[in-house]
Parts: structure tokens; sequence; C-alpha cells
């Protein structure tokens, strides 16, 4: 099996800071790195790190050759990616405050600019029983969905960063649907509907430091309890999550047992500053023995 994952690829610039910035405020930053972000990035390299095969369909300009280079070395089959030459990679600047709370401002850049050929012809070597993943970091994913749903893939959508017209197009293609709490409350208010009456086969809502749970077709619920633990850096976390989630299942493995998975890579991942170079991998989660 595969996940074929639509996704953003970023430069994270990130600061650490006091605190969050208040309007108007100017704030010196106590320190600055440079790495590699975009939530379909970190997916790409949570799934890789959590031994399941994943190619990344995605763009970058020219100033992003490097992100490709590193989602290659993390173990992404980065042969769908188009380099742009007339674009500029999407970048996020972050500020991350003592307590590991986050603020982002995020340019989409190439990330708007992915063709639909690129997606058909990477699309072209799925399997049927493979996993498409997408979130809402490009364009492109209701065709991208129609099509992963004629080759037979179950689709799984990410509702993140949460765009109500964006959802309301994919919906009816989705087997599989991942976001947070206030996300979820966003989703009931704008379809007047609880999430578990979507008529999707499994819905999951993270609850940060309370966990997440689980809806499946049924209207029955399971909540998976968050793991404690000395949070540092909340960025890329539910990336980390969704990316766990979505490998383990291509694994074959049931759905419980998937989503305990990624509440100990997420728990493991707040503990580091950073996103996708500090996302864990199988062998750091056994030895951390958390849970």
């Amino acid at each position: 099996m595969a996940v074929w994952n639509l996704g953003s690829i970023n430069i994270d610039n990130v600061y650490r800071v006091p605190h969050l910035p208040a309007a108007g405020e100017t704030l010196a930053a106590t320190q600055f790195s440079q790495g590699l972000g975009g939530k379909g990035a970190n997916m790409s390299v949570a799934i890789a790190r959590a031994a399941a095969r994943v190619a990344h369909i995605g763009a970058v300009g020219k100033d992003g050759a490097w992100t490709v280079e590193r989602l290659m070395e993390y173990g992404v089959d980065t042969r769908p990616i188009q380099v742009m030459p007339d674009q500029a990679t999407g970048h996020a600047n972050i500020a991350v405050a003592r307590d590991g709370e986050n603020q982002i401002v995020l340019f989409s850049g190439s990330n708007k600019a992915i063709s639909a050929s690129s997606v058909g012809s990477a699309l072209t070597e799925a399997s049927p029983g493979d996993t498409f993943l997408t979130q809402n970091e490009t364009n492109g994913q209701r065709e991208a969905a129609e099509m992963a749903r004629q080759l037979g893939l179950r689709v799984v959508y990410a509702a993140a960063p949460f765009d109500a017209e964006a959802v309301r197009d994919v919906l009816h293609l989705v087997d599989l649907l991942v976001l947070n709490q206030v996300e979820a409350e966003q989703l009931e208010d704008a379809l007047g509907k609880p999430v578990h009456a979507l008529g999707i086969d499994n819905v999951v809502v993270t609850l940060g430091s309370d966990g997440c749970r689980w809806l499946n077709g049924s209207g029955t619920e399971t909540r998976v309890p968050a793991i404690e633990v000395v949070t540092v850096d909340t960025t890329g976390a539910g990336d980390t999550f969704t990316g766990y989630l979505v490998a383990g299942l291509d694994r074959g493995l049931p759905i419980r047992q998937a989503l305990d998975l990624a509440t100990q890579a997420s728990a493991l991942m707040v503990t580091r500053l950073g996103t996708a170079d500090v996302i864990p991998d199988l062998k750091e989660i056994e030895d951390a023995k958390l849970g």
C-alpha cells in the first residue's frame, strides 16, 4: 500500500518570543531558526517516519529546492513535486511563546499553483486500496479527491486551515475526516449539523491536551486520552498526529490502534522545538515509552 499526499511545502521561519504579540505590538525575538514545514510536508514526513510509503504531490519555487531534497532525505517520494521558476515557495512566519503556544502568518506561493496534470500523472501510479490525503493549503483538492475515488483509493481529508466552502466541496468524497475541536465547531455552524451526522465513515476530532474523539459511521464515539508531557512547542503536532494515523491505517492497523500510535507521536512531538525536521520516528516513540 501507499499514501499519495496532495499537500503544501513551506519554508518555516520560526521566532522564539516571550509571549505571542498583541495587535500593534513590536516584539523582539530571542531565537530564530529556519526549517521545512507546511501541513502537507509535515504529514508526508510523519507518514514516512511511521514506516509507510508516501509520495508527495506539491510544488515549490526555485528557492525551495532544498525542501525537496530534505523530504527525500526523510524517505518521501518527491518525484511528483513540481518546481516552478516563476513562483515563490510557500512560507510561514511562526512565533512560538515560552508556554509553547504559537501564532502563524502563512504565504501560499507555489502551493496554490499546482497543476491538475501533475496530480493526475502522480495518481496514475496509485493502486486500489492506497490512501489519498489532502488538506487546505493547496489548490485542486476536489479534482484530486474525485480522481482518487475513481481509482479506488481511501480519501482522507484534514480540514485545515478551516474553510467552510473548501470542506463543502470535498465532503461527499471523504472516507476519513480529521479536524480539531475549533474546526469541528466551525463546520457544525456552517453546515447546521453535528459532525457525527455528516454521513462520513469515520471522523476524528483532536482535542489538544484532552486527546481526541473518534466517531464512526454508526454514530459511536470513542475517546482516546492524551499523554501528559511537558510542552515545548505545539507547532506541527496536529500534522504529526494525522500523518501517523494515516500511516497506521495504510499499514493495515485497526483505527483504534492507529489512533493510539498517533497520540504517542504527537505527544513526543510537542516536547520538541521545530516542525518537519523534528517529527519522531517509530523507534523514538518506542524508546520514549509514552502512554
